[in-house]
Order: structure tokens, then sequence, then C-alpha cells
């Protein structure tokens, strides 16, 4: 997965990368194929999310961030169905309430950071502060680039405090985002996620992209790197979302707990 990995210290060209991109499953029974690949690495994935809650040995925060339609929700629900409500949290970030206003911007993120043993998902994030408010101006340039060194520095605090950070940036083109958006508004069960907001963000397409080229380049780093999924094919998307967090996890060398000791588990008959 490494030529979805936005490399630390280097430039980046989003526009390169493709957002239908499928890559080895290109035949007519790819997308079949990719399925039941992701069929297996979910039951790694859930077999790895019971050893990190037993283990509590780590946290694992994943950032969601995209253009609406990219279908985070629907990543989310996919990849994880499996798993134990438990030890998986999903948090929703939208425009800051008085109270988080405020505060600094990562005042609302912090709280929302899974503990150890926790998988943590930000559907949005602190990220919002350096895209839709670079975009629509109501910060300034040296503002953003603050804010660029500090969540650099969040971020590798999160790190050296256990937790293992991925950032998925969903990648979709402007004509799917269009479709996505077309299916809200015809299907009366999908009408409630329709915003007519969207439409006016949508008009600032090309902003947004400049804004995520930047955003990703200058925070993507070992300790918590970007990585794009092209996500026209979401089949394809939860493939290469499903493999990166296993690799995560196995990574972290995890082990079921030993149980306490002073129990003779060999001999202990429940009766």
């Amino acid at each position: 997965m490494e030529k979805y990995l936005v490399q630390p210290g280097k430039k980046l060209k989003l526009a390169k990368i493709a957002t239908d991109d499928a890559g080895k499953f290109t035949s007519a029974i790819g997308k079949a194929q990719s399925e039941a690949k992701t069929s297996e690495l979910k039951l790694r994935l859930e077999k790895l999310q019971e050893k990190l809650f037993a283990s509590s040995a780590r946290g694992l925060l994943i950032v969601l961030q995209a253009m609406d339609g990219s279908g985070k929700d629907s990543a989310t629900k996919q990849l994880f169905a499996g798993c134990s409500p438990n030890g998986v949290r999903v948090s929703y970030f939208k425009a800051p309430s008085a109270l988080e206003l405020s505060h600094d911007y990562l005042w609302r993120v912090h709280q929302q950071c899974p503990p150890k043993g926790i998988i943590g998902i930000l559907n949005r994030s602190h990220y919002e502060d350096v895209l839709i408010t670079r975009v629509h101006g109501w910060v300034s340039e040296k503002v953003v680039q603050q804010r660029f060194a500090q969540i650099r520095s969040f971020e590798q605090m999160l790190s050296e405090s256990g937790t293992t950070i991925l950032k998925f940036h969903l990648r979709i083109s402007k004509e799917e985002q269009a479709i996505q958006l077309q299916e809200r508004v015809d299907d009366p069960t999908k009408r409630w996620k329709f915003n007519p907001g969207d439409l006016e963000e949508r008009k600032l397409w090309d902003k947004y992209m400049s804004a995520y080229q930047d955003a990703l380049e200058a925070t993507s780093t070992a300790t918590a790197p970007w990585y794009v999924i092209p996500s026209d094919k979401r089949w394809y998307r939860n493939y290469v979302m499903t493999k990166i967090i296993v690799a995560a996890l196995e990574d972290m060398k995890l082990e079921y707990p030993v149980g306490n000791p002073a129990v003779d588990w060999a001999n202990l008959k429940i009766v």
C-alpha cells in the first residue's frame, strides 16, 4: 500500500492519484476478488481488535477526511461491522459549539482520542481547522501554517503516549460526488443526508483540493502518516483501508493477557 502513502517531507501531487484506481483488481472479476480478499482481512481485523481490547497495550486512532459523498460513514460501517462495539468508538465533528469555540481548536478533538485498548475513529477531525476555515478565508495563512506545526506536535504527543495513528483521505472525483449527492436527492430514504449547503461547498472544489494537498503534505509524518485512498470504487476503498489497518495492528505485536498468576489454570474446574 506504499503507493497511497503520502511520503513525509516530500511533495504531493494529489491530482496524479486516480480516484478510480483498482490496483491489481482490473479484470472483469476484479471486484469479486477484491471483496473476497477484504472478507479475509476483516476476519483478521476482528481478531486483532479483540487482542487490542484485551491487552490495552496501545490505542489506534483513525482519522477520516474527505469531501461530502466520499463514503466516510459507509467505510466505517463496513470495515468494523464485525468488531466488538466495546472496543470501537466513532466520533463525529460538525460545526463547533459555543463552548468548543471558547477553547483552542484541538480541545474537542483531544477528548475523543482513544484510550489504550480502543480503536477511535474520527469522522472529520482537527483537520477541518486547516481545510474549511482556510477555503473560506476564516483564518489567515499565518494561522494555517501555525496550525500545521501544532497538529504535528499534537499527533507526535499522542504517538509517544501509546496511540498508533492512521489518517485516510478518501479521494473521489467531482463526477462521483455528483452521483452520490444526486442519489441522496432521488432516494427518499437518503434525503435526510442531503444538505443544500453541500452544493455551495461543491462550487469550491478546486480550493478544497489545493487545501487538502497542502494539509496532507505538511502533516504526513512517520508517526502519523496520511494515506490517499482511491474511493470511486468503494469495494476497492474498503480493501485498501482494511489492509492498512490490519498491518498497523499486526505491527503492534499484540498478545492476550496471561491471566492472574495466582490461579492454577491447568487444574481449575468449574462445577
